[in-house]
């Protein structure tokens, strides 16, 4: 097999684009990763901190791949070891996260959805995390509530209050997964990780949140990289196959 291509990287989401939302990657889909990074150097930015990331891909997945960017790269690894972090607290104050956390919760309360768990906000270090129902629960009812919300729009309508409400604390809402949604400060999304990638004159990503308002938007739209939306694992293997193995052949 011919040698990692120079200069060209292949950026990957994890959930919907390696995995099935919030679960494990299959051994197939693991074993073709590392046949690709044979010839491309392969990176993972996720919005998910690195403990969930390590869930779905394995606890050595800072050392399986060249990057790994959690929290959309709010912490960022490469070669295994720790390159950056970026903490919400410092850039909004303990005050406005106060308000911010406040108001959130006591939409949530006032919330008539059929379930309701718990973690309604879980703190990381670059964003917070929203839930209407909890990440507390099950997957049944994280896979009823994905239906439920597809017909309801409670995501959407929770994410046009809180734009309004914190106009002035600058901050993007990204919604992505099955249950919830990130919060973070504009510019903190998955393009954040490009600023560690420099070197790299081609830069490839794949993920199936593209449209607007999906988390995975702005690193597709965005001018240095050549986005792909997928569909699935599967998808993502037979786009990978074509662009990096096929002419390797």
């Amino acid at each position: 097999m011919a040698a990692k291509a120079p200069g060209l990287i292949a950026l990957f989401d994890v959930d919907g684009t390696l995995t099935a939302p919030r679960k494990v990657a299959t051994p197939k889909i693991l074993e073709f990763m590392q046949e690709l990074r044979k010839v491309v150097t392969v990176g993972i930015v996720g919005g998910s901190d690195l403990v969930k990331i390590s869930e779905q891909l394995g606890k050595s997945v800072i050392n399986d791949y060249d990057y790994v960017f959690s929290e959309n790269g709010l912490v960022a690894h490469k070669d295994g070891l720790l390159i950056g972090t970026q903490s919400l607290k410092s850039f909004l104050g303990e005050e406005k996260l106060r308000e911010f956390i406040n108001f959130t919760l006591h939409y949530i309360a006032d919330l008539d959805i059929p379930v309701k768990r718990g973690t309604f906000i879980e703190f990381r270090s670059g964003m917070l995390n929203v839930s209407p129902i909890g990440r507390n629960c099950s997957q049944e009812e994280r896979d009823e509530f994905e239906k439920y919300d597809k017909l309801h729009n409670i995501r959407p309508k929770m994410v046009s209050v809180l734009c309004e409400k914190f106009s002035h604390f600058n901050l993007t809402f990204s919604i992505g997964g099955q249950i919830s949604f990130d919060v973070f400060p504009r510019g903190w999304d998955k393009t954040y990780c490009l600023k560690y990638l420099d070197e790299f004159n081609e830069i490839h990503f794949f993920g199936d949140k593209t449209y607007k308002g999906g988390n995975d938007f702005e690193i597709y739209e965005s001018e240095r990289t050549k986005g792909h939306a997928v569909t699935s694992p599967e998808d993502t293997v037979n786009q990978c196959t074509t662009l990096f193995l096929s002419r390797q052949e």
